[in-house]
């Protein structure tokens, strides 16, 4: 069914995480952190999954422990969801323009984690959302999801339009490496026989 639906509880979060990768795109997410559910929005909208997200975090100390730990759970569904990998593209790229942010983006649904990371910020903040935990939550997105991530600003001056550019990229490369490639008709796609 390609569904996962997952729960994470810490002294500092409690989150649940349901996707569906055969979705249309819909997206119920609330975080407590308005910015952060606007991107996740944006994740799901252009990858053209479910998702529904519900976080409690210590959001009295900042927001890092609830963006992070919506990474992690995050990761861990897509995980599931994906099963043993069978059938599927395996990789996604996408160049993305937002006005005057592009964003480069490939991944690897490896099952071997790594970021690489080549993404400034010309303000440390973006309402009250520290602009850092944007590679925070891609970090633990790429390294309990088993993603190998690159990310890489080419041009870009406002911190708004270079996150969610960066978010939509993801999206846009995620969504290609998930479908079903009729041409492996159900193969894993790696000489290995395994991902």
């Amino acid at each position: 069914m390609r569904q996962a639906t997952l729960s994470r509880q810490t002294a500092e979060t409690e989150i649940t995480v349901s996707l569906g990768l055969d979705g249309t795109g819909r997206s119920d997410c609330h975080t407590g952190v308005g910015f952060f559910d606007h991107m996740l929005d944006q994740l799901a909208r252009h990858a053209l999954i479910d998702l529904e997200i519900r976080a409690t975090g210590d959001l009295h100390i900042d927001d890092h422990h609830t963006v992070e730990d919506c990474g992690i759970v995050l990761g861990q569904a897509l995980t599931h969801a994906l099963g043993d990998k069978a059938g599927i593209r395996r990789y996604g790229a996408c160049h993305l323009a937002m006005d005057d942010a592009l964003m480069r983006c490939a991944l690897d649904l490896s099952g071997r984690p790594f970021l690489v990371w080549n993404v400034g910020f010309p303000a440390a903040k973006i309402g009250s959302f520290d602009t850092e935990l944007v590679r925070e939550f891609f970090q633990a997105f790429a390294t309990h999801g088993g993603i190998t991530l690159h990310l890489d600003l080419l041009h870009g001056v406002n911190a708004h339009h270079i996150a969610e550019a960066g978010f939509k990229a993801v999206a846009r490369a995620l969504r290609e490496a998930v479908e079903p490639d009729p041409r492996r008709a159900g193969a894993i796609p790696s000489t290995k026989g395994t991902l």
